[in-house]
């Protein structure tokens, strides 16, 4: 068996290819094989899959899996056939997908690579290729993957934006509550994103009749979105995003009072830390603070109350709720009772969590692997790649990644 002979066993190539030529260079760090076929061969339409002869050729060349630590390129002239019902079409070799400058092989090495957390730009540091050459093969897989997801049993969604870029840049992405994967993701935090996430929804099988619950922040374009798109989804507002408003009231108190207690200054994280992640001299600091006389800490109880509330029995928590808020609005305490106000405006859709306990935590803890992605990545410049990202992140897709190269139908 000659080396021609091996390697073409070794590339899985069916006849009518064969391997012509291999080319080594030691100081370029190279492999150039260069494949062809017999005078006469027949290869299948694109189309139909008819064999027919080959009727001129065009010469491609494609990145192949490393050999050792050499680059290894493939060169062959790809035939194009003259089909009677088709006429001239060019044929598509086994070895990589149509338009592609990479074998199969190769594009399943970086996929790999993504999933497993590595940045575009290391990956191509690690196999010499520029980051852009990268992102046309993930997004080609995540789109082709997308394209065979299943949303037909969708009942239960989660809505949040996440930052892409300073300057208040966000993409809104879109989680299935029960199946803990990403449905979709698209740039903007408007109404316009509910609507795109309907009609992807309809897309890949699902309806929008059968969302029955959706779990959202009170931003009102996605409550608009959600009024429109989804009218018979029962809406329950995320508690850690109301934790994040009484976050801010307490703390406007705080400002406030410290402009006549100096004694304030400097304790704002010692307000919005739940006490058990203290330090120890943040311990010592508040427990001297809860001594005074003071209206942030009146602030801050009334914050670790409705914070209780979370954890009572479901029976009890709208009235448990209507109690802390005659409290809340007799506290006279302006942020506290902006804050109370805020939830009668949104009751309904704050007491439902006492029957759903649907919240966006998922999603929150999707966001800092996204931003974790982001931070590594020194951010991304085109929106579509941070979507690509969030997917491959997030979105449990089912990656057809060749093993071996495909043989080719011959005759």
């Amino acid at each position: 068996m000659n080396e021609n002979e091996l390697f073409r066993l070794a590339l899985g190539l069916a006849a009518p290819w064969q391997v012509k030529s291999l080319e080594f260079s030691a100081e370029k760090k190279r492999l150039d094989i260069r494949f062809d076929f017999p005078k006469g061969s027949q290869f299948p339409c694109p189309e139909c899959g008819r064999l027919c002869g080959a009727y001129d050729t065009e010469n491609r060349t494609w990145r192949h899996l490393n050999f050792f630590q050499h680059e290894t390129y493939l060169h062959a002239r790809l035939p194009r056939v003259s089909c009677p019902d088709h006429k001239v079409k060019t044929v598509e070799a086994p070895w990589a997908r149509p338009g592609a400058g990479f074998t199969l092989l190769f594009e399943a090495l970086v996929m790999i690579l993504a999933k497993n957390n590595m940045t575009p730009k290391a990956i191509g540091r690690l196999v010499g290729e520029h980051d852009t050459r990268i992102w046309r093969i993930l997004e080609h897989y995540v789109e082709k993957a997308r394209e065979r997801v299943d949303m037909s049993e969708v009942h239960q969604v989660g809505m949040d934006e996440t930052s892409q870029a300073k300057g208040h840049e966000y993409v809104t992405t879109v989680m299935d509550l029960e199946e803990r994967r990403i449905l979709f993701a698209t740039k903007g935090k408007d109404a316009e994103t509910v609507k795109a996430f309907r009609e992807d929804l309809e897309k890949h099988g699902g309806r929008a009749e059968q969302v029955q619950e959706i779990s959202m922040d009170m931003s009102p374009a996605f409550q608009k979105g959600a009024a429109a798109e989804f009218p018979q989804a029962q809406i329950t507002f995320d508690p850690f995003h109301l934790m994040k408003l009484m976050n801010k009231a307490v703390d406007e108190v705080r400002r406030e009072e410290q402009k006549e207690r100096p004694e304030l200054k400097g304790s704002k994280y010692l307000w919005l830390k739940n006490e058990w992640n203290h330090t120890e001299r943040q311990k010592k600091q508040f427990q001297a603070l809860r001594q005074l006389d003071l209206r942030t800490n009146k602030a801050h109880h009334l914050k670790g109350v409705f914070q209780d509330l979370y954890a009572c029995d479901p029976k009890e928590g709208e009235a448990l709720l209507k109690r802390w808020y005659y409290w809340a609005t007799h506290s006279r305490m302006q942020p506290i009772i902006d804050f109370a106000k805020t939830i009668k405006r949104h009751w309904n859709g704050v007491v439902r969590w006492f029957q759903t306990k649907i919240s966006n935590g998922l999603l929150e803890g999707m966001n800092s692997l996204i931003q974790a992605a982001k931070a590594r990545s020194r951010g991304f410049r085109n929106p579509k790649y941070f979507i690509t990202m969030i997917y491959l992140i997030g979105a449990k897709l089912k990656f057809q990644l060749p093993e071996v190269l495909p043989a080719t139908h011959t005759k």
